[in-house]
């Protein structure tokens, strides 16, 4: 009994010591971290597909967008950043809202440029500066602070709380499916999409355990077919990946078919290119789903669906 005792002690310390050095490769390898930033003005326009409904959803929409920002007490959020379309400011309607949670190590300030073009789509966006979100607890904190915008604000009266969803990347998609699922606001939100989301073991090694089953709103989960997302090492035993396809497989798997959920995977993309790659058809989600846009449907329903005859994608799951 001593000798396995000792050997899951062991086992346990070695993924922990895994866990921290991916984490520090996730931070190295994400946009705005210390690796390369290619989320700069106008990074959509390289983007390439043979799809047109994913090139059209990875450029900008209609919308000419705004800006406005608000302190924050939480040291780590720091101060809350919102891109909106400007014609919220002389209308009466109210716009859907987009909560991003960062990756490791990649305050909104440092991909800036990712946030308008989303608003231009029609929605809210709301951004922070926590480079570290995985527990999911900031974007929480961010979110009570828009259910309660103080008076007076510009986008007072102008947000649609039937309409919200969360997006996540990396460390930032634990952040996501924890902000959902482990907080009492996470209630609020009706769509989810996470961009290469830590796999549960890493996750729970770091901090930001998750239980996926318990999502229960549409979930759009991608990932890049790349080494540094799937390394094609046993996650369980070492250092998978970030994201790797049998993890995927069983996240998917454990949400209930009841609720709408696609999986896909970005062809050849390594960890640090996914939120470029997954932009288009994560906004045509977004687009769907707060939305109704039917259009932006066809990416995902029915045996037709544009993400199923996409070169760029593979590995895709879906049961709608």
């Amino acid at each position: 009994m001593r000798k396995v005792l000792t050997i899951v002690l062991i086992l346990s310390v070695i993924l922990l010591v895994l866990g921290a050095a991916a984490v520090q490769y996730v931070k190295s390898m994400m946009p705005g971290g210390d690796g390369n930033n290619d989320i700069v003005e106008g990074y959509y326009l390289s983007f390439k597909s043979d799809a047109p409904l994913e090139v059209k959803y990875s450029q900008p929409g209609d919308y000419t967008t705004a800006y406005t920002e608000f302190p924050s007490d939480n040291e780590s959020i720091g101060k809350i950043r919102v891109w909106y379309p400007a014609e919220l400011e002389s209308g009466g309607k109210s716009w859907p809202m987009i909560m991003v949670v960062n990756a490791s190590g990649t305050p909104a300030a440092s991909y800036e440029p990712f946030f308008p073009r989303l608003a231009s789509w029609g929605f809210i966006v709301v951004g922070n500066e926590d480079g570290q979100t995985g527990n999911g607890e900031t974007a929480s904190l961010t979110l009570d602070f828009m259910l309660n915008i103080p008076d007076g604000s510009v986008l007072s009266g102008k947000i649609d709380y039937d309409s919200m969803g969360i997006i996540g990347y990396s460390q930032g998609g634990a952040g996501a499916i924890c902000a959902v699922t482990n907080f009492e606001n996470g209630a609020q939100y009706k769509a989810m999409f996470t961009g290469s989301a830590a796999y549960p073991t890493l996750a729970k090694n770091m901090g930001w355990e998750y239980d996926v089953s318990k999502v229960a709103i549409p979930y759009f989960m991608a990932a890049g077919t790349g080494k540094s997302d799937d390394s094609g090492n046993d996650p369980e035993t070492s250092f998978g990946g970030v994201s790797p396809l049998s993890a995927m497989i069983a996240n998917y798997d454990s949400i209930t078919d009841e609720v709408p959920k696609v999986r896909a995977r970005a062809v050849g993309a390594e960890h640090e290119q996914m939120l470029m790659r997954s932009d288009g058809y994560m906004t045509a989600w977004m687009l769907y789903q707060l939305t109704s846009d039917e259009e932006a449907g066809t990416v995902f329903i029915g045996e037709n669906a544009e993400i199923l005859r996409n070169a760029n994608w593979q590995d895709v799951g879906k049961n709608h």
